[in-house]
């Protein structure tokens, strides 16, 4: 009897045929919201008892703490879990390399790649020589701890690191970076079928050929966060913020402009805790709407609008320091947005000085140039009809008969200076 009982502790758990596998995808930045998107997978899985969970990944990479908490909730996870870069041309980089080397099962669509994961500063542009060489030392030797729990190549995960190495999916199968190709998830669950899994609890086998795909949607809430940490959101949303704020200082009052500022700054500042955020870059746009809200109080003739206008386009250039191209904003949002901010400003400045150039209309220095009829005789002081109003005035031309209409050239304190209208 005792035989028996341990024959069956040492034999690997078998996952029901017939089960399902859940399926989540990740694309995009890897950010705090990634890792609610793929707790919640994990979660969901164990409470339906999914066979497997299976990442679909594709991503530039993203913020190490939380790559770092996704490696952790797969290393822990007691549901099968594996990544598939995916689709065709996907590819896990930087972070990416990471999260799918600690999957127990690593597996890659045709025409993708694997790579290029060394270590950007999130805040601030750059390291220092030895902060650099901390930062890199520590992601390799979290690349190898995780290559070597999965048995995976360890070499090629330091490089990864310290050389930004990528592979292809047939270099990463040759290399044993990952374990198969396939080329669509059916395709997948027929190649993973029978292998053996080890979780933290137990060996598990899998049963996956024929198994019901069942993906797991992601909520409203996730959706649009996820939206906001696209570099191109981000900075779309903190110029808009500025804009608001801008035109609420100048138009004080005006409520909406200030609320909308408000909450597109809060979202951006959200989204830069994912993004490799230059400090430089940031100051140069802060710089350039403070020179606009400048030229709002100071009259400058433009000069002020102008600086702003070119601080914010070299700030918007330097905001995202990274090699990553998709950390970047792109030149179709950064030169759209620059124009249209400088147009609204160009506008604007031009509607100030078209105000300030035409002439009073109203009180005492609006009555000048204006025209009146004497009410009496002027030779050279009389009385005169200006606006409804009648006034002291003194004659400039030689006298005036009443009745004849006047001119009004100048005001000296409460009397008119006029001459006859031609």
């Amino acid at each position: 009897m005792l035989a028996v009982v341990l024959l069956g502790l040492a034999t690997p758990a078998s996952a029901a045929a017939g089960g399902s596998v859940a399926l989540v995808t990740v694309d995009g930045v890897i950010s705090p919201v990634t890792v609610r998107i793929v707790t919640t997978a994990l979660e969901r899985a164990r409470s339906e008892h999914a066979v497997a969970l299976i990442i679909q990944l594709d991503t530039p990479g993203g913020l190490e703490r939380s790559m770092r908490s996704i490696v952790q909730e797969i290393l822990s996870s007691d549901v099968p879990v594996v990544v598939y870069v995916a689709p065709t041309g996907a590819r896990a980089a930087s972070a990416g390399v990471f999260i799918t080397m600690a999957a127990p099962i690593a597996a890659m669509a045709p025409a993708t790649n694997i790579g290029a994961a060394h270590p950007v500063a999130a805040l601030g542009g750059s390291f220092d020589k030895e902060m650099k060489t901390k930062v890199e030392n520590d992601a390799a030797a979290f690349a190898r701890t995780i290559a070597a729990t999965r048995g995976r190549n360890v070499e090629w995960a330091e490089k990864a690191v310290r050389q930004s190495v990528s592979a292809t999916e047939r270099e990463a199968v040759r290399l044993h970076i990952v374990d198969l190709i396939a080329d669509s998830t059916t395709d997948l669950l027929d190649k993973i079928d029978g292998r053996v899994v080890k979780t933290p609890t137990r060996e598990v086998v899998l049963h996956t050929r024929g198994a019901a795909i069942r993906p797991i949607g992601i909520g409203f809430r996730d959706r649009v966060l996820n939206i906001i940490t696209d570099p191109n959101v981000a900075y779309v949303l903190m110029m808009l913020g500025m804009l608001g704020l801008f035109f609420e200082l100048s138009t004080p009052g005006a409520i909406l402009p200030g609320v909308i500022g408000g909450i597109s700054l809060i979202l951006a500042f959200f989204a830069f805790q994912s993004l490799p955020i230059s400090y430089a870059g940031l100051l140069l746009i802060l710089f350039g709407v403070v020179l606009l809200i400048a030229e709002v109080k100071v009259t400058s003739h433009g000069v002020l609008a102008v600086g702003g206008v070119v601080a914010m386009l070299l700030g918007s250039l330097m905001l995202f320091d990274t090699p990553t191209a998709e950390l970047r904003v792109s030149w179709w949002v950064i030169l759209p947005t620059v124009g249209v901010t400088a147009a609204v400003f160009v506008v604007a400045l031009a509607a100030g000085l078209r105000a300030l150039a035409r002439r009073p209309i109203t009180g005492a220095a609006g009555m000048v140039g204006g025209t009146g009829v004497a009410r009496s005789a002027l030779d050279p002081t009389g009385d005169v009809l200006v606006q409804g109003e009648l006034w002291r005035a003194v004659a400039e031309d030689g006298p005036i008969a009443i009745g004849e209409t006047v001119r009004v050239t100048a005001i000296d304190g409460l009397t008119l200076k006029v001459v006859k209208a031609a």
